[in-house]
């Protein structure tokens, strides 16, 4: 089993930055070595959820092309941890952040977890 807790959601005006951490926690037979991809998606009103960015255990990325050049993803292998860094936000940016992971189980299964998401509201 695998809980991901987010933190860092809140409001902002447009232009402004903010940052969200999810640090992953583990129990049962669970270990930060089975875990995968971690990154950040989002979902606004009415819309279904979309990635934002995502870091391979390499440290490889990859963003939607709305955000690049505004916003950096990273990850701690050792601290199981993944931080989205978001500058210049904008309006169109605002929806439930939500922190998501792999965790790689044998025989090849690859299994999602999700935190339980973060409001980000970017409004003048």
């Amino acid at each position: 089993q695998i809980q991901l807790a987010e933190s860092g959601g809140g409001l902002v005006q447009p232009g402004e930055s903010l940052t969200l951490s999810c640090a992953a926690s583990f129990s049962r037979s669970s270990s930060r070595f089975m875990v995968g991809n971690m990154g950040w998606y989002r979902q606004g009103p009415g819309t279904q959820r979309e990635l934002v960015a995502v870091v391979a255990k390499d440290g490889a990325t990859t963003y939607a092309d709305s955000v690049k050049g505004r916003f950096t993803v990273s990850r701690d292998n050792a601290k199981s941890t993944v931080v989205l860094q978001m500058s210049g936000l904008k309006a169109e940016d605002t929806g439930v952040y939500f922190c998501g992971a792999e965790h790689r189980l044998p025989g090849g299964i690859i299994k999602p977890y999700w935190g339980q998401g973060t409001q980000v509201t970017v409004s003048s």
